[in-house]
C-alpha cells in the first residue's frame, strides 16, 4: 500500500469525516471550557483541533490498511514535518512498533522551498512499515554500485572486501575492550581462526586490528560473531602499511540487488518531474497541482512488488493517480504481472471537463494505457511475446440496485406499511443497469470485485458465468423454461435469477425449483 494523505496545513481537509459535534461541543468534552462557555485556557479555537482532525481521518483508515495487507505486505506512507511525529505515534500503534521498518528522507525538491523562513526544507518524509515479516527485494545495483562489488567469489557471486577494523569514534582498545582480539592465519590454507591468546601457532600469522598511529584498536564485531561468520572473512596484507588486516567479504544479494539506504536523492523522486509527466499525457499544469512523481512509486515498487508474481498495490488516496502509472510502467519495463486497486473520493474540481478529481485519475490511467498500447503497436511482436492486459474497471460506492424494507415504521401505521408494500412490487430501483446489479450480486455472493465473467446467451437470454460456470446469474426481466433447463445442464454450484423474471408465472417458478433441485443446483431468486 502506498498513500500520500493530506497534509495538514492548518486548512480544512478534503476528507474531514462526517463530525456530528459542533466545535463547540468539542470544546466542552475536552475541558477546554465549562458549561456557560467560558474557556479555561488561551487557546484559539483553532489549536484544540490542529492535529486531532487530521489524526481521526487518517487512524481509521491506517487501521483498515492493516487488515487489507497481506501478511508480508508493506506500507508506504508520505509526509512532511507537520504530522510526522503524529503519523509515527499512530503507526506505531496501528502496525506495532516492532513493525516500523524504515523513515526515509525523500530529497523531492533538492534547491530547497524559497518560501521558508529559516531553512528551506529539501524533503518530505516516507515511513515504511511492515505487518508482518515483509517481502523487500532491494534494489537491482546500477553501475556506480556493481563497480563496487568487483570480486568474484569461488562459486561465481560478485563481492566487495569491508575491512573488519574499526574506525570513527570508540575506535581504540580501551574504548571497547571486548571488541579487541585476534586472529589467527594460515596462509596456506587462508583459514582465520579468532582467539584472545596471543601466542602465534607455528605457520599462523597473528593479526590484531591497529590504528592509522599504528596503536592497537577494535574490530567490528565480537568475537562471537567472527567464530560465526569466519567463512565470510579473508586475510589481506595491505599493500602501503605492510600488515595483515582482516575484511569482511559482502556479497551482492542472491537476485543481485542491494539494500537501499534511508536518503533519496535520485532524480527520479524530484517533485518536478512528477509535473513534468503530468503534462506529458496532454494535462494542463494548473489542472492538478504538485501530483507526485511516477519515479518515487518506481522506487517503492522495485522494493515491494516482485514482476512475476500477482502482487496487488493499492493507494486510497489516489489523487491524479501516479500510482496506476507507476504500476502500469513497470509492468511494461519488465513484463510483470502487478496489478493495482486505485480509490479516490469525487472531490469536485469546479471544472467541467473534470468535474471531479476521480475524473482526472480515471482519464490519467485511460492516457498511460492508451501511451503503452500505441509503444506496443509500433514495435516489432517477437514469436513468445505475450500481450499484457491493461484493462480496469470503475466502481463507484453506491446504494444498493434492490429496495430496502424500512424497518423503523411505527407500529399501526397501516398508511405506511401499505406505502412500503406497494413500492415493493417492484423492488428494482430504476436507472441501474444489469451490470450494476451483477456486482452487488457477486459481493453479496462472496466473489470479489476481480471475478471473471463471461457473458452467454441461453435461449436470447443474457447469462452471467461466473468464475468458471462456478455461478450463473440471469437478470433477464422475461425468463423461459429453456433457459432455466440450459443453465441446469451447465451443472453449476449456483443459479440466481430476478425474481420479476416469472412475471408471475408461478408454473415456471415451480419447474425451475424442481429442475435444479433435480441437479443439485442452489437454486434462489432476488
Amino acid at each position: 500500500i502506498y498513500i500520500d494523505p493530506p497534509y495538514n496545513t492548518g486548512n480544512d481537509f478534503i476528507y474531514p469525516d462526517d463530525y456530528a459535534e459542533t466545535l463547540q461541543t468539542y470544546l466542552e468534552y475536552t475541558g477546554q471550557v465549562d458549561s456557560d462557555g467560558r474557556k479555561f485556557t488561551t487557546n484559539t479555537e483553532a489549536d484544540g483541533r490542529f492535529h486531532s482532525k487530521w489524526l481521526n481521518m487518517l487512524y481509521p483508515r491506517l487501521y483498515l490498511a492493516r487488515n487489507l495487507l497481506r501478511e508480508d505486505g508493506v506500507i508506504f506512507v508520505s509526509i512532511d514535518d507537520n504530522e510526522i511525529d503524529s503519523l509515527r505515534k499512530i503507526c506505531n500503534e496501528v502496525f506495532g512498533e516492532e513493525n516500523f521498518t524504515a523513515c526515509i528522507a525523500n530529497v523531492n525538491n533538492p534547491k530547497g522551498r524559497s518560501d521558508d523562513k529559516y531553512f528551506a526544507r529539501a524533503h518530505e518524509y516516507l515511513v515504511v512499515y511492515r505487518k508482518g515479516e515483509a517481502s523487500l527485494r532491494g534494489w537491482e545495483p546500477d553501475e556506480r554500485i556493481l563497480k563496487r562489488y568487483n570480486k568474484i567469489s569461488a562459486d561465481g557471486r560478485p563481492y566487495r572486501e569491508i575491512d573488519l577494523r574499526k574506525t570513527g569514534d570508540n575506535d581504540r582498545r580501551e574504548d571497547r575492550p571486548n571488541l579487541f582480539y585476534y586472529f589467527l592465519y594460515n596462509p596456506e590454507t587462508g583459514e582465520l581462526t579468532p582467539t584472545r591468546d596471543e601466542s602465534t601457532r607455528e605457520g599462523f600469522i597473528s593479526i590484531r586490528p591497529l590504528r592509522e598511529d599504528g596503536s592497537e584498536g577494535n574490530w567490528r564485531w565480537e568475537i562471537k560473531a567472527s567464530l560465526e561468520r569466519a567463512l565470510v572473512l579473508v586475510a589481506k596484507l595491505m599493500p602501503v602499511r605492510k600488515i595483515w588486516s582482516v575484511f569482511e567479504m559482502d556479497y551482492l544479494q542472491p537476485d543481485e540487488r542491494i539494500k537501499p539506504t534511508t536518503a533519496w536523492t535520485m532524480k527520479e523522486v524530484n517533485s518536478e518531474r512528477g509535473t513534468e509527466q503530468f503534462i506529458a499525457l496532454g494535462f494542463d499544469k494548473e489542472l492538478f497541482p504538485r501530483p507526485k512523481p511516477v519515479g518515487l512509486l518506481g522506487q517503492i515498487l522495485a522494493l515491494a512488488a516482485a514482476p512475476h508474481q500477482t502482487d496487488i498495490v493499492m493507494d486510497f488516496f489516489a489523487g491524479s493517480g501516479t500510482t496506476g502509472q507507476a504500476v502500469l510502467d513497470l509492468n511494461h519495463q519488465d513484463g510483470g504481472n502487478r496489478r493495482f486497486i486505485l480509490v479516490q473520493l469525487p472531490e469536485a474540481t469546479g471544472r467541467e471537463d473534470y468535474p471531479t478529481i476521480a475524473d482526472i485519475c480515471k482519464e490519467r490511467v485511460r492516457r498511460v494505457i492508451k501511451k503503452l498500447n500505441d509503444e506496443d503497436a509500433s514495435k516489432l511482436a517477437l514469436d513468445g511475446d505475450k500481450k499484457q492486459d491493461r484493462g480496469f474497471r470503475v466502481f463507484k460506492l453506491a446504494e444498493s440496485n434492490f429496495k430496502t424494507w424500512n424497518a423503523d415504521l411505527p407500529q399501526g401505521d397501516v398508511a405506511a406499511l401499505e406505502e412500503q408494500l406497494a413500492m415493493h412490487v417492484d423492488h428494482l430501483i430504476a436507472d441501474r443497469t444489469a451490470e450494476d446489479r451483477l456486482y452487488e450480486l457477486l459481493l453479496k455472493s462472496g466473489f470479489p470485485l476481480t471475478t471473471h465473467v463471461e457473458t452467454l446467451t441461453l435461449d436470447g437470454k443474457t447469462v452471467y458465468s461466473v468464475q468458471g460456470g462456478a455461478m450463473l446469474i440471469c437478470l433477464n426481466k422475461e425468463l423461459s423454461f429453456e433457459a432455466i433447463k440450459a443453465m441446469a445442464e451447465m451443472k453449476p454450484e449456483r443459479v440466481v435469477c430476478l425474481d420479476e423474471g416469472f412475471a408471475g408465472n408461478d408454473q415456471l417458478k415451480t419447474n425451475a425449483v424442481q429442475t435444479m433441485k433435480g441437479k443439485n443446483i442452489v437454486f434462489r431468486t432476488v
